[in-house]
């Protein structure tokens, strides 16, 4: 895992006389020391940052703007994978002393910036939330970081109950999870939002425009929006393969010759990533455009041509791989579009075949503590076997959905700008979706009824009405069967999470109280369909970031560009009359290809994914793992803090394992937290190291027993 720390302090008293030879930037009680362990300093007193983790050396670039006698008055961090020369970040630099802080965040690729101007300090996150941002009080100031379980370990903070309870009953809706962590103390940076400290003082300030209810911003033409989409890619894409390349660290002997196993079959079983550059090629339209776009940008190379056993000389190819779950079935025509694809001559073929030993619930006991829970846990060994097989950095198509595809909420959106007519084909797609049967002819009605009610209902109104409903959720929870089940729950301001059956009355009235405190609240009101688009990309680039943690391979990087943030800008240019057509997705990515010059894709490009599949490969995998699922929760840490009853979820477990339809998402959720619960407590050690004192002592002495008591209350 990788991260940056830093703090600002009121006065320059809080630090010690100098960084010192090995980097030791004081803080806290005079006379004690405290920094990260395994840090580089980025820059030192009073107020110090560190990059912490194994990043490579062209992903931290500083840019410095210094006076006539060599001293910095303004400096600027860029971690991570960004396209900017070093004139752009020169120039970046100058604008953000005027506090434009939103230059920082216009380049191509994905990172945190951090700029320092005096001792005032910006901290950046992105607009998708793949790359947060974490603060808390100490030392009378303010750490920040962009992970969250340091800073526990920083200030030694115990477990918010409430939060997790909110994770659960409502992953999707930011009023209920505010901008808590499951560490108290520990807050999270809006998405879009910028951390501003002035000597240990602290502003949390904006620097996206937000729609308004009332007004609704112009539209651009659908052609010149989705060519805006297709130059954000590109750049995107363009700025991975334009960064140095790297080969793995070093890694364990070949064993040699074995039966059936090639030398690639041989480095995935050592857990080593090829050397290059690769993409994921599931046969979906997301995957497949990113890997043909990497592979068809002119003079930009992939894989090195010596490993596939030709000279450097006759050129590269990309590694594109396709993972084949011998345990499904449903994924025929996807396998196939994926091979039809990559008979293209610049991509590299692997497929990658997982047995039970890659079904999701795999190796529950193994797996490495991540930053915050998420229902990525479960399936975290499925992943790390795939991207085991794939490049050192290694696209992958995660985001599209959320970027480009219309939230059902959008229909109302589309009520309220009286463009009724817009919503005839997606209706009409719903109610084909529903099947021949009676009850599809009512389909198109009942949506538009739903849309109609949600586009007249207030932010307030609409949360009010959610924190009432939610205390029964676990007695009278909706079974989303269809996709027009599910698009009628997804027309509200807030809906129950899938594991909120499961909950106590408890923990639902806990998170009902939340909901109503936010609806009085002030905040800036947004269209209910906008709102509702930002808070599902909101919790997917949380989830996918812990699946970066959970499935991490040494030496390798995962980049998701539909997460970047000039790509979700031009997403959000599309026109909702254009997003909301079924196939959206499919004909946007079709065009950003035809705009890049490839036209010949196959047939049944953008065809949806089977859920069914999917759904059974969860339920397959739960099914082998329910003696360690039975066990997990004998006596789980979830009902210690009183959020559900053991006995209960043990019954839901047999119960969808039997076959019964059950939202087997929601038994994910639960058995993820529990498993990171379990490894938080028996985590050993701290991120901190330094003189000891009575508030710096080592996590084993501060955080755990502090998680164990809360839990325990």
């Amino acid at each position: 895992m990788r991260w940056l720390v830093g703090w600002s302090s009121v006065a320059a008293r809080f630090g010690t006389a100098g960084t010192g030879t090995a980097g030791a930037v004081g803080a806290g009680d005079e006379g004690r020391t405290v920094q990260p362990v395994g840090s580089q300093l980025l820059w030192g007193d009073p107020d110090p940052l560190w990059a912490v983790g194994d990043w490579r050396p062209d992903e931290i670039r500083i840019s410095a703007v210094e006076t006539a006698g060599g001293a910095p008055t303004a400096r600027l961090a860029v971690l991570g994978c960004c396209g900017a020369t070093d004139e752009q970040l020169r120039v970046g630099l100058l604008a953000a002393r005027g506090g434009a802080l939103r230059h920082l965040t216009s380049w191509p690729g994905s990172y945190t910036a951090v700029v320092q101007v005096g001792r005032r300090i910006g901290v950046i996150g992105d607009l998708a939330g793949a790359r947060p941002v974490f603060h808390t009080p100490w030392a009378g100031g303010t750490a920040y970081a962009t992970a969250a379980l340091p800073l526990a370990d920083l200030v030694e903070a115990q477990l918010d109950i409430g939060h997790l309870a909110a994770l659960l009953a409502c992953p999707e809706t930011p009023e209920a999870l505010r901008d808590g962590t499951p560490y108290a103390g520990v807050k999270r940076l809006p998405p879009g939002h910028a951390l501003v400290l002035r000597e240990g003082s602290r502003e949390i300030s904006g620097y996206e425009a937000v729609a308004s209810l009332a007004v609704a911003a112009p539209e651009l033409d659908p052609v010149s929006a989705v060519d805006g989409v297709r130059d954000a890619l590109v750049d995107a894409v363009r700025a991975r393969l334009t960064a140095p390349r790297h080969a793995p660290g070093t890694l364990p002997p070949d064993p040699g010759p074995v039966p059936g196993m090639g030398p690639a079959d041989r480095r995935a079983a050592r857990g080593a990533p090829v050397p290059g550059i690769g993409a994921d090629l599931s046969g979906g339209s997301a995957s497949g455009t990113l890997a043909l776009l990497a592979a068809g940008l002119p003079g930009l190379p992939g894989l090195p041509g010596g490993l596939l056993g030709r000279g450097a000389e006759a050129g590269e190819r990309l590694l594109a791989v396709t993972f084949n779950d011998l345990t499904a079935h449903g994924h025929e025509d996807e396998l196939e579009r994926a091979r039809v694809i990559a008979a293209d001559p610049r991509l590299h073929h692997v497929v990658v075949t997982g047995g039970e030993e890659a079904l999701p619930y795999a190796d529950l006991g193994g797996g490495p503590l991540t930053d915050e829970p998420a229902p990525s846990l479960v399936v975290g060994e499925r992943h790390r076997r795939r991207l085991a097989s794939g490049s050192a950095d290694h696209f992958v198509g995660g985001g599209a959905r959320q970027v480009l595809d219309a939230h059902p909420a959008r229909l109302a959106d589309l009520l309220m700008d009286r463009r009724r007519r817009h919503l005839l084909r997606p209706v009409a797609a719903l109610a084909k979706a529903e099947g021949p049967s009676a009850q599809s002819f009512f389909v198109p009605l009942t949506v538009y009824r739903a849309a109609r009610r949600l586009s007249r209902t207030s932010y307030r109104t609409g949360l009010e009405a959610a924190a009432d409903r939610l205390p029964g959720a676990n007695r009278h929870a909706p079974e989303l069967d269809t996709p027009a089940d599910a698009s009628l729950a997804a027309l509200a301001w807030s809906r129950p999470g899938p594991a909120a059956r499961w909950l106590t009355g408890e923990a639902l009235a806990e998170v009902s109280v939340r909901l109503q405190e936010a609806a009085v609240r002030p905040v800036s009101v947004q269209r209910p369909g906008e709102a509702r688009a930002r808070a599902a990309l909101t919790r997917y680039a949380a989830d996918h970031r812990i699946l970066e943690q959970a499935a991490e391979n040494r030496s390798q990087r995962l980049h998701a560009p539909f997460l970047d943030n000039q790509v979700v800008r031009a997403a959000r240019a599309l026109p909702e009359s254009l997003r909301v057509q079924p196939g959206a997705r499919a004909a946007i990515l079709r065009r950003v290809l035809a705009g890049a010059g490839i036209h010949d894709l196959p047939p049944g490009w953008g065809a949806p994914s089977s859920h069914a599949a999917v759904q059974a490969t969860a339920r397959t995998g739960l099914r082998a793992a329910l003696p360690e699922l039975i066990a997990l929760f004998d006596a789980p840490l979830l009902a210690d803090a009183g959020l559900v009853e053991a006995r209960v979820v043990r019954e839901a477990l047999r119960a969808a394992a039997d076959g019964e339809p059950l939202p087997l998402d929601g038994l994910a959720h639960l058995a993820s937290m529990e498993l990171w619960l379990r490894r938080l407590v028996s985590r050993r050690g701290t991120c901190w190291t330094g003189t000891e004192a009575p508030r710096r002592r080592a996590v084993a002495h501060g955080v755990v027993p502090a998680a164990r008591r809360s839990l325990q209350a």
